[in-house]
């Protein structure tokens, strides 16, 4: 079973994502509600997967996975984002995510873009 850590400054976000993934047979062992906290969890937890908003105080998403590919580049990051954020994906995308997913979205698109590292 991969180990997912949920990195995103709204509880009930955290709340949703990480029901969805647990009915869906991965096992959360860590949440983070910035992006210092999302680099700390990830040297802590060593998690296989990581969801990372791009938009979160202290630490932004971007900076927070350009930190995460320096300690853990095994890691796969899939960033969780609202529209409009185009560039920012672009840059994802360079600095190593995985996988990008549109907030507001349906469990299947989430699950679709995990199962593929699972």
């Amino acid at each position: 079973m991969k180990k997912v850590v949920i990195v995103d400054d709204a509880a009930f976000m955290r709340l949703t994502i990480k029901n969805m993934l647990t009915k869906n047979g991965f096992e959360i062992v860590g949440e983070a509600e910035n992006g210092a906290q999302a680099i700390q969890k990830c040297q802590e937890l060593q998690p296989d997967i990581m969801t990372l908003d791009i938009t979160m105080p202290e630490v932004s998403g971007i900076d927070a996975l350009r930190e995460i590919m320096k300690i853990r580049p095994q890691t796969v990051c899939v960033m969780v984002s609202a529209l409009g954020q185009e560039a920012m994906v672009k840059e994802a995308v360079m600095l190593g995510a995985k996988g990008f997913v549109v907030k507001p979205f349906k469990e299947e698109i989430i699950i679709s873009a995990l199962n593929k590292f699972k």
